[in-house]
């Protein structure tokens, strides 16, 4: 039988990422490794590789522990600076160490397609009949899954990973996640 090994990230939604943190008492975080050798992000801050366990290396320096408080402040800045939810994995595989917040600007999966990410449970469903065509769900699809063409919306969903960015930015409320087939 042939199974594929998971990539060491995967895309979910911040919902979903609320999950992963559900029920855990300790977190830490450092300096995202991708802003750190980019040398500057021009959407958020640098010190959001949260991590879930104290024994696994970081991305970049500045690693400390934190508390929920400081965890929740993360997510209103991935809300806010529309940031993808990247959980990742432990080396075998087995278990989710940590949330990767990452955008276009600066995060190697982005700049390098070469770097393998897995999508999510999740896809997006628009409903043709209520988007104005507007834009602004393209503008944050960091995957190249929706664009525009000729005031037409236009959406590839073998493209879309799952991250529900579009949906927090429709006016119309035109756009829903449903679960990927």
């Amino acid at each position: 039988m042939d199974m594929q090994v998971p990539a060491m990230h995967f895309v979910c939604t911040r919902d979903e990422a609320r999950e992963l943190i559900r029920g855990r008492d300790r977190f830490w975080v450092s300096n995202c490794g991708c802003r750190e050798g980019r040398g500057q992000c021009d959407r958020s801050r640098i010190d959001l590789c949260l991590v879930f366990y104290d024994d696994i290396g970081m991305s970049g320096s500045g690693g400390r522990e934190i508390a929920l408080a400081d965890v929740e402040e993360i997510f209103r800045e991935a809300e806010t600076c529309h940031l993808v939810t990247r959980p990742f994995r432990s080396d075998d595989r087995t278990r989710v160490d940590g949330i990767c917040f990452c955008c276009d600007d600066c995060c190697v999966y982005f700049l390098d397609p070469s770097d393998v990410c897995d999508k999510g449970r999740l896809v997006q469903e628009s409903d043709p009949e209520l988007c104005a065509a507007c834009g602004a769900c393209t503008e944050v699809c960091y995957f190249g899954a929706r664009k525009t063409d000729d005031g037409e919306l236009v959406v590839d969903r073998d493209r879309c990973y799952g991250c529900g960015l579009c949906v927090d930015v429709c006016p119309e409320g035109s756009i829903r996640m449903v679960h990927r087939q």
